[in-house]
């Protein structure tokens, strides 16, 4: 396995490529539907944790984009990266937005409707 180099191009730092989450497993196996209806439930609700509606669409957008357009849309929008995987980013005037994996991909755990 080779190790490949990062370029860092931008002055003001590193800048944190974009990946989608490690696999992981919710408590017990979902459906398709259930999953669905737990990102809407969450991005409905996720304005009234605090940050600007304008950031939480442009997270929404990357988090349900494929990685390349994510990358695009975050780095546009101004939103500051803490964890590469997008599940603790940041606003240009320090507001914090936490997103849950589940938002972000798939479990593995994820089971065919019947």
């Amino acid at each position: 396995m080779g190790c490949a180099g990062s370029t860092q191009s931008q002055a003001e730092g590193p800048v944190k490529k974009i990946r989608k989450p490690k696999p992981w497993k919710h408590t017990q196996p979902i459906t398709k539907a259930e999953l669905v209806k737990m990102r809407e439930e969450f991005w409905d609700t996720a304005p009234h944790y605090g940050g600007t509606k304008e950031i939480w669409d442009a997270l929404r957008a990357a988090a349900e984009a494929d990685i390349s357009l994510a990358q695009t849309i975050v780095d546009s929008a101004g939103v500051i990266v803490q964890n590469n995987d997008l599940t603790t980013c940041y606003d240009e005037r320090g507001a914090k937005y936490d997103l849950p994996k589940y938002v972000l991909s798939e479990p593995t755990n994820l089971v065919e409707e019947s």
